[in-house]
């Protein structure tokens, strides 16, 4: 007994620690103590918690690449591989990509003032029937006076801030690429440790329901990883058949607008159309048959990702109805704006994966 004691007044790592009781309550208190504390650090800091959902999604979308190399070496040279690969399409992007989007996107701005002046005079051709109905108010040249003189003096307007945003550029960028950094480091954190993360998750659940604990787990697993891997691959291929197309056609900006639809891709639903309509305001620049071409163009990309590449790529992993994914996608948009829709497909996959894991379990005595 002397001996223990003396060990434990010593500090011995093999001593027994001396439990301190507390009710539940106290528990309980300290518990929602610490939650609050938890919520406060992550508002006060809100890097934080973006930089942990970009590194969880990232390490979602990388799994697919990482279990598919995994077949053919070992998991730690196949996840080794896969950075190295995103690394070198980075770089390139770097490299001759973001240099050549950001002189068209200079291009682009400077020569909007002038876009609204040729679109003005398409647009005047087009007003005689609404004039011979008489729907416009007014005869059409007062019409389009008003009407041209709103659209030069807003697209000015758009470029000189445009222009003078561009200033704050490097800062941006500088940010941005710390912020990525630090989701590629939790990323690769999350891929290197995750099976010492199920493991201990299921330590966690209790014995009995550790074998529902990791079919749950698999299953979170298998939605999310699977629908993020298929949205990267989505951007990239509408993206690139988008800049292809445009540049055939002969839209001026074909890069630039190609770039604009990878990203408007990570919009659900309402993503095809919102890329759609730059690429046409600039075709109609052009003549009203390349507008109609290139209108006809995206059609056909939107048949193309929401018939076979969603459906083949993502499969299962949502598998909700188009008319609740579109709900989903306006109240996420109500809720947090363009975050919420970001979010939307992803919380409904979530909300699926639990509604079949407690509708097959739950059960009234």
């Amino acid at each position: 007994m002397s001996t223990s004691r003396e060990a434990a007044r010593r500090g011995n790592p093999g001593s027994r620690p001396t439990r301190i009781p507390i009710s539940r309550r106290v528990r309980n208190v300290l518990l929602l103590l610490g939650l609050v504390v938890f919520v406060l650090l992550m508002w006060t800091a809100p890097t934080v918690p973006v930089t942990l959902l970009g590194g969880f999604a990232a390490a979602l979308a990388l799994s697919f690449p990482v279990r598919w190399l995994s077949r053919l070496m070992p998991r730690g040279l196949a996840i080794l591989a896969t950075f190295l690969i995103l690394i070198g399409i980075v770089v390139f992007a770097m490299l001759f990509l973001v240099p050549v989007l950001i002189a068209q996107l200079v291009s682009l701005i400077e020569a909007t003032p002038a876009i609204a002046r040729e679109a003005r005079t398409s647009f005047r051709g087009w007003l005689d029937p609404l004039t011979e109905l008489g729907i416009l108010p007014g005869t059409r040249e007062e019409f389009m006076s008003r009407f041209g003189q709103d659209l030069v003096e807003l697209a000015e307007t758009v470029a000189r801030q445009a222009l003078g945003g561009l200033v704050n550029v490097v800062s941006v960028t500088f940010g941005i690429a710390l912020t990525l950094f630090a989701v590629l480091f939790v990323a690769i954190y999350l891929l290197v440790n995750v099976r010492a993360l199920k493991a201990t998750y299921l330590r966690v659940a209790p014995h009995h329901y550790r074998t529902d604990a990791r079919e749950l787990w698999d299953s979170f697993a298998f939605s999310l990883s699977r629908y993020l891997s298929g949205l990267v691959f989505v951007m990239a291929v509408q993206g690139a058949i988008s800049a292809v197309a445009l540049f055939v056609v002969g839209v001026p900006y074909a890069l630039l607008l190609g770039a604009w639809v990878s990203l408007t891709a990570v919009i659900p639903v309402l993503g095809a159309w919102l890329g759609a309509i730059p690429a046409v305001v600039l075709a109609l620049t052009v003549s009203p048959t390349v507008a109609v071409i290139t209108a006809l163009v995206f059609l056909g990309i939107q048949q193309l990702e929401g018939n076979v590449l969603t459906p083949r790529i993502q499969g299962e992993a949502v598998n909700l109805p188009s008319v609740l994914i579109f709900l989903g996608v306006i109240a996420g948009g109500q809720i947090a704006g363009l975050l919420g829709v970001l979010f939307a497909v992803p919380t409904l996959a979530v909300a699926r994966v639990l509604f079949d894991f407690f509708r097959a379990r739950l059960y009234t005595e």
